[in-house]
């Protein structure tokens, strides 16, 4: 359903991978986390399940932080569906547990023209099993594991199709998967002489990138002989297989033939994710470990309402869809990690004296560095969609429509310091008070401990009309011609707010000083107020600019209200069928990513940089030469894409302390892809029972412009996971047996080359390359099925992503050897 027609894939000129429910079984396919690697030139960075974002072809900078991922976080420039509905979110994939699937088709270039915004380098789409009229059956499995030195896991899955009448059926699911934790919580102690602002110029950071002078720690190589340091230890916290996570959930579907020509399907999904800990290690400690400091633990719900009307007006097919997803993430997050590049965490856990020292240098007490943030993130998603499509067979035939989007996205983060409340000399912290603009999710008083907070709703709304137009001009000849306008707003309101005015020595209401008030940041009402600790406000007005009016006031009464972009995308396909089982193809098409508004707009370094209020549109233009070809009785198939890809202003995160303490992002690059990818298969004649497949990607990315005067994107870098190799080869045997039993034996290899993690050199990782195997041998029948398998047959040290983010470098490895048993049983 690439073109959003039913049709083979082999008769359609885009680049699609799809794994089917036969794949997805044979391989064991259930999370996001699976399917990611079966797939050649798919990749994802993040932290763990529903906390990744996916890239397509190496078109990728940065992967956005956890922390501030909803309000920060660049759009995502892949799409994600579930059936009709796009679900994708900055920083967070849904991470849609892979239940009674049809098929999963990931579609590689930009798709942009059907399938919008978010499409820029491809889509991934979820495609579920649909209620079925002809006849009432079910279906059960189950399955156990155990994984080298973690805990056993174990999963069960029901599904049931009922008929209702020869017009009318009801498909439900429900299952339950809980993989058993491998990373180790060690014993570790921290305090603050570590902090980021007694790093001198020069200092080699893990990723051999040195410290520069401007990034110099405020009090470099300070003497703290005489600072009393609490030291922050996890005594309490040390625990083996902390990363366990449960998948929790149910979709029920209902299909009604109103009449022959029009059919109504209502679905409704629920899905819920309790992980506790992290998913990656410390490269300093043994295998599997890390020392965190606080809890980590992440529940991740979401519920999704779906409604699809098909039906024929005249000759024309006609669609209408639409779908409403609510979605919730509570979290906690050890934060420990930003002491590393936090100059100014001194200020919030130590004395005075510390921070400023006088001149017989730093005395006095400083609190634990044990840090975490509480986060709530919430989405609520609605959109629409209605096409038509002409006769299909007809030599001119056309599909267009129009769509509409509204997300809404609000981020509660509390940055909460526990040293902090310390008391020296009377003078400790007050009431935190919640400032008294702009939206606000909670009005009270900041719970204790809590420095910064990020309460932020972020709204995103768009609307597009499209259309391709396919037209032969012989048997064999064919052209496809497609457009979109689209029109895009992103807008922001709230507060990224400190508690710097609530010391005891202000006793005074925190009014957003030292913050970034968004809401009146923002909002073009041509006034802004200059906060501080006390009161009166100063409140600026643009029709009163003079040579008086502050450079960075001047600034916020210029800034926009919203970060909006319209224009149109085309796509243009020409398509040569010499002969039934052979396509060929050359596409050129366009893709783009909406920009975003930046909570700290008009920051500046004091060297030249200043961080820009909105980014730009990124926009991207693919020529592509395809091939899907059949031969010898279809028993052998090649498909095969060549690409070109030209990359415009690329938007990249950036987290820079020298020029503010908060994630910013900008138009940092121009970048080229070249690449070819495809797939193998053979089912040879003459052997039967054999499948033999191999699908590859080669990838050569390059950043060939900066646009950033920071010295932090180099020319001639690679962008962020881009391997220049991969590839996924399977072969599978079948044969008969006694009393009508048949066995099977599969065998899998995957690999793929290094990667960067970044395209900002102070924030960049190399993750080695890497192979893995895996075995699957069984017996079926009419009815059943058993097999077991090992994944990970030789307990490969996988690395699959990683971040730098706070200067130690944290990486995801692939789960250890797991050795397992699953069955199924149809009824």
């Amino acid at each position: 359903t690439a073109t959003k027609r039913t049709e083979s894939a082999q008769d359609i000129p885009v680049a699609v991978q799809a794994l089917t429910t036969e794949s997805l079984e044979n391989r064991g396919v259930t999370t996001f986390s699976d399917y990611l690697v079966q797939l050649p030139g798919v990749t994802a960075g993040g932290s763990g399940p529903g906390q990744s974002t996916i890239y397509i072809r190496g078109i990728a900078s940065t992967t956005p932080n956890l922390t501030t991922a909803g309000v920060a976080g660049l759009a995502p420039n892949v799409a994600f569906y579930l059936d009709e509905h796009p679900l994708a979110q900055p920083g967070r994939n849904l991470d849609v547990y892979a239940a009674d699937m049809s098929r999963i088709e990931v579609l590689s270039g930009p798709q942009g023209t059907l399938f919008g915004a978010s499409s820029q380098a491809g889509t991934v789409r979820l495609i579920t099993n649909k209620p079925d009229t002809l006849d009432s059956y079910g279906r059960f499995k189950a399955g156990v594991a155990t994984t080298s030195g973690g805990e056993p896991s174990y999963n069960f899955e029901a599904m049931y199709n009922a008929v209702i009448s020869d017009r009318a059926a009801v498909r439900a699911v429900i299952y339950q998967d809980h993989k058993g934790g491998y990373i180790d919580n060690v014993a570790g102690s921290r305090d603050i002489s570590e902090s980021a602002r007694f790093r001198t110029a020069g200092t080699v950071r893990d990723n051999g990138v040195p410290v520069s002078a401007i990034r110099a720690g405020f009090q470099a190589g300070a003497d703290l002989s005489n600072v009393n340091r609490a030291v922050a230890n996890n005594d309490d916290l040390v625990a083996e297989d902390i990363n366990d996570t449960t998948y929790t959930g149910g979709r029920v579907a209902v299909s009604y033939d109103v009449s022959n020509d029009w059919n109504v399907l209502v679905s409704y999904a629920h899905q819920e994710i309790e992980s506790d800990g992290v998913f990656f290690e410390d490269e300093e400690l043994d295998d599997f470990e890390i020392q965190r400091f606080a809890e980590d633990s992440l529940e991740d719900t979401f519920d999704s309402v779906a409604w699809t009307l098909t039906g024929m007006i005249g000759e024309l097919e006609a669609v209408y869809t639409g779908a409403y997803t609510k979605r919730e993430a509570d979290q906690i997050i050890d934060y420990t990690d930003y002491m590393f590049v936090g100059q100014y965490l001194p200020y919030y856990i130590c004395d005075y004296s510390v921070v400023y020292p006088g001149a017989g240098g730093p005395v006095g007490n400083c609190g634990a560095p044990n840090l975490f943030v509480d986060s709530f993130t919430k989405t609520e998603v609605t959109t629409h969609e209605f096409r038509i499509s002409t006769d299909q067979s007809a030599s001119i035939r056309a599909t267009t429509g129009v769509f509409l989007s509204d997300l809404t996205l609000q981020e509660l983060n509390d940055f909460t310091y526990p040293g902090s409340t310390i008391v020296d000399g009377g003078l400790g912290w007050v009431d935190n008070y919640s400032f008294d603009t702009g939206y606000r999710s909670d009005s009270g008083a900041y719970p204790e401990g809590v420095i910064f907070r990020n309460d932020v709703e972020r709204t995103d709304k768009q609307w597009g009309v499209f259309g391709e137009v396919t037209f032969d001009l012989s048997d064999s000849l064919s052209f496809v011609l497609g457009a979109r306008y689209y029109d895009v707003t992103v807008d922001m309101e709230g507060s990224a707010n400190s508690s710097f005015c609530n010391r005891a020595l202000f006793f005074s209401k925190d009014s957003n000083a030292f913050g970034t008030d968004i809401s009146d940041l923002y909002n073009a009402d041509g006034q802004y107020t200059l906060r501080n600790c006390s009161d009166p406000q100063t409140t600026y007005y643009k029709d009163q600019i003079d040579a008086s009016t502050p450079a960075n006031v001047v600034a916020a009464l210029n800034a926009p209200d919203a970060a909006e972009t319209s224009g149109t995308i085309f796509k243009a396909t020409a398509n040569w069928r010499p002969m039934e089982d052979q396509l060929y193809y050359v596409t050129v098409s366009e893709g783009f990513r909406p920009g975003l508004l930046n909570r700290p707009g008009g920051a500046s370094n004091g060297q030249g940089y200043t961080v820009p209020y909105a980014l730009d549109t990124d926009e991207v233009t693919n020529i592509e030469f395809g091939m899907k070809t059949d031969f010898f009785d279809r028993s052998l198939r090649l498909n095969a894409n060549l690409f070109m890809v030209e990359i415009e202003r690329m938007q990249t995160t950036i987290f820079d302390p020298s020029i503010t303490n908060l994630f910013f992002s900008d138009n940092a690059a121009n970048a080229e892809v070249r690449g070819l990818e495809g797939e193998i298969t053979w089912v040879p004649l003459e052997v039967s029972g054999l499948y033999v497949s191999s699908a590859f990607s080669f990838l050569d990315t390059e950043i060939t412009d900066v646009l950033v005067p920071t010295n932090d994107v180099i020319e001639g870098d690679s962008l962020a996971y881009a391997p220049e190799m991969q590839f996924t080869n399977t072969v599978r045997y079948e044969w008969g047996m006694f009393d009508n039993l048949t066995a099977h034996v599969q065998g899998q290899m995957l690999y793929s080359d290094e990667v960067y993690t970044d395209i900002i050199t102070i924030n960049r990782l190399k993750l080695d390359a890497w192979t893995m195997y895996g075995m699957t041998a069984g017996v079926s029948a009419e009815g059943w099925k058993a097999e077991m398998y090992v994944d990970n047959l030789t307990d490969e040290r996988a690395q699959m992503a990683g971040n730098f983010y706070f200067d130690r470098a944290r990486i995801n490895y692939a789960k250890p050897r797991t050795v397992g048993l699953r069955v199924a049983f149809d009824f």
